[in-house]
């Protein structure tokens, strides 16, 4: 425990306390450390009062202390342990994590030295009250999706969607989002089944090695050309140049389609390859009711 003294005029103290005993003599140095220390007073006094409001406030007292040219000076003692005033530098304006949009969560933070098990019952609570903004339903289909080949030409085809219904804005940025970042890693050559080397190891196989002489001189695989997604109501289609017969491409965009199909928007089926697809009819345009086209 230590005090933190702040200096305050005479005129300021009520005729009651200005009785206190008073204290001498105080040295130079001394009044002169009481001088900056009183800069420190307006932005302490948050920290007092947050400490006040939670019933934790401290003793203070008033001593007189007469200065060595005979003036009388008011002293006010805040006892503060050293842990609160290291910690108090948080209180003071600009600094410190801002955690007033949280309490709760403040709160739970603050606990977590202290008392661990405490505070993990409390997050648990909390995400079982919040669940519902944590965790969302599904909103795809529980019926698998399909998938057929066509005449599929790596060089030269078109991947056909039929969804149970005209998807919506949300999820044809899903969709997109998912064909863009298959584009990318197909162009930078990441789907090249000629270099598997860590799945093709043992699955108890602890260490895992890389040959990186090997994984240099295979032959390298890319993603040539995509076009823009077209949308007819409930149909969709994308011109794709692979370029190259890499069959590990083809794997990569069905299983993020199963997954999307299965939870966000129902996918009935894709097909790869082919000039025709159900109903789609080339004189639609981009303008027409239910057509669109997106950028990849």
């Amino acid at each position: 425990m230590f005090s933190l003294r702040c200096c305050f005029p005479a005129a300021s103290i009520s005729p009651a306390t200005a009785a206190a005993p008073k204290i001498l003599p105080v040295s130079r140095n001394f009044l002169r450390l009481e001088r900056k220390r009183s800069d420190l007073c307006s932005n302490r006094s948050i920290l007092v009062e947050a400490r006040r409001e939670k019933d934790k406030a401290e003793a203070v007292e008033v001593e007189v202390v007469t200065n060595s040219d005979g003036s009388e000076v008011f002293v006010e003692d805040i006892a503060m342990e050293d842990e609160d005033l290291s910690s108090g530098s948080e209180f003071i304006a600009g600094e410190g994590p801002e955690y007033d949009k949280d309490p709760e969560f403040a709160e739970i933070l603050g606990a977590c030295f202290d008392e661990p098990e405490k505070a993990q019952a409390r997050v648990e609570e909390r995400i079982r009250k919040k669940r519902s903004k944590i965790l969302h339903a599904k909103t795809g289909s529980s019926t698998p999706m399909k998938v057929t080949f066509n005449k599929l030409d790596f060089s030269n085809s078109y991947i056909w969607f039929e969804f149970y219904n005209a998807p919506l804005g949300p999820d044809i940025s899903l969709i997109c989002d998912a064909i863009r970042s298959w584009h990318i890693i197909g162009r930078l050559g990441g789907c090249n089944s000629m270099n598997m080397q860590l799945s093709q190891l043992p699955l108890d196989h602890k260490r895992p090695t890389y040959d990186a002489i090997q994984g240099a001189n295979v032959t390298p695989t890319t993603f040539y050309n995509i076009g823009d997604l077209e949308i007819q109501d409930n149909l969709a289609r994308i011109w794709v140049d692979i370029g190259t017969t890499e069959p590990l491409l083809i794997d990569v965009l069905i299983n993020a389609l199963v997954q999307i199909s299965s939870d966000y928007v129902g996918i009935k089926q894709v097909m790869f390859g082919g000039s025709k697809f159900e109903n789609w009819t080339e004189k639609y345009k981009s303008d027409d009711a239910g057509c669109s086209v997106h950028k990849i």
